[in-house]
């Protein structure tokens, strides 16, 4: 959940700490991500998988350490967030489909294309836009969890944690930039890694990103005080000028 506000009164619990085997577990997954890329390929020589092995893991774990050290306490609550009280019946769902979809589904199908050569040889200039749509995307998400304190792994009001609003940064752009920064990098994998195949998993990732945000977003207008002003003055959820 990336954005909400509780009542003013409620009382903020102490930060949870993460410990040493959260960040081992937060590590071996997002390794497993680019491991699973080269199994599929067979190729440790192929270049843009290192690079979209880069950026994942210096997006993916370094804008996590980042978040931890300035909202201390953020890492836990996402770790823990599915056990927690007030998660939406829907997201129980659709938050795991979200994250798996996002992820695996589409190295393995790209790893595999590029082994058997299934896609035709893409030119230059579209790997480096595609590359480019990957580092934008990646880059935009972990802005939004480094600024919102309240980035949450599900749709849920975290009153425990005294939540407000946040409207900083990409907030002031568009209501929900973690969702749009995993929609870029969905065209940016299929140029960048010259998968035309991978086009099946991205587009099943696109509606899961999609409906969620959807969801989330008529939650938050009908539950929480203050976020239809919000939404008035940010009016895009994703894309400015598109929705």
């Amino acid at each position: 959940m990336e954005n909400n506000m509780t009542a003013q009164s409620a009382v903020p619990e102490q930060p949870q700490a993460f410990g040493v085997r959260g960040w081992i577990r937060l590590s071996i997954t997002y390794l497993l991500i680019p491991a699973v890329l080269f199994i599929c390929a067979g190729d440790l020589g192929w270049w843009q998988g290192w690079v979209y092995a880069g950026l994942i893991l210096a997006t993916g774990i370094v804008s996590r350490m980042w978040a931890e050290r300035r909202h201390p306490g953020l890492m836990a609550e996402r770790e823990q967030s599915e056990s927690a009280s007030g998660v939406k019946a829907w997201d129980r769902v659709l938050a795991p489909l979200m994250a798996v979809s996002v992820s695996f589904p589409l190295v393995i199908v790209a790893g595999l294309d590029h082994r058997y050569g299934w896609s035709p040889a893409f030119p230059l200039w579209l790997t480096i836009v595609g590359l480019a749509l990957i580092a934008v995307g990646y880059a935009l998400g972990a802005w939004a969890l480094v600024e919102n304190r309240f980035f949450s792994g599900v749709v849920r009001i975290q009153t425990e944690r005294g939540h407000v609003v946040c409207d900083s940064g990409p907030y002031r752009i568009m209501r929900h930039p973690g969702y749009a920064g995993n929609v870029l990098p969905l065209p940016g994998i299929v140029l960048g890694l010259g998968t035309v195949w991978t086009l099946i998993p991205a587009v099943v990732a696109l509606i899961i990103i999609v409906t969620r945000t959807a969801l989330e977003d008529r939650t938050l207008q009908e539950e929480l005080a203050g976020y239809r002003a919000y939404a008035q003055r940010v009016r895009y959820r994703l894309f400015p000028g598109i929705w």
